[in-house]
């Protein structure tokens, strides 16, 4: 099933466009999904389980090398064709 998801990533502690962008770079490195970016969240579509499982990833990822952080997602499934 085809799905959207909405990401804001909100680090708590320095820095915070760094790992920001490098989260977005590394969603960006995953042919499979459409990444588009604004100034307030990044829209990822593809398939939904592929979504999740990258998401899974790219989360624990950033949150090994990066400060605090906290993700607000918000999850559109069933979405037609692109």
């Amino acid at each position: 099933m085809r799905a959207a998801v909405d990401i804001s990533l909100y680090p708590l502690a320095g820095d915070y466009i760094p790992p920001i962008k490098a989260f977005i770079a590394r969603l960006n490195s995953h042919a499979e999904l459409t990444v588009v970016t604004n100034p307030l969240s990044t829209q990822v579509r593809g398939e939904l389980d592929r979504i999740m499982a990258i998401l899974a990833e790219e989360m624990q990822g950033a949150a090994v090398v990066g400060p605090q952080l906290v993700f607000v997602l918000k999850i559109l499934p069933g979405l037609g064709s692109p």
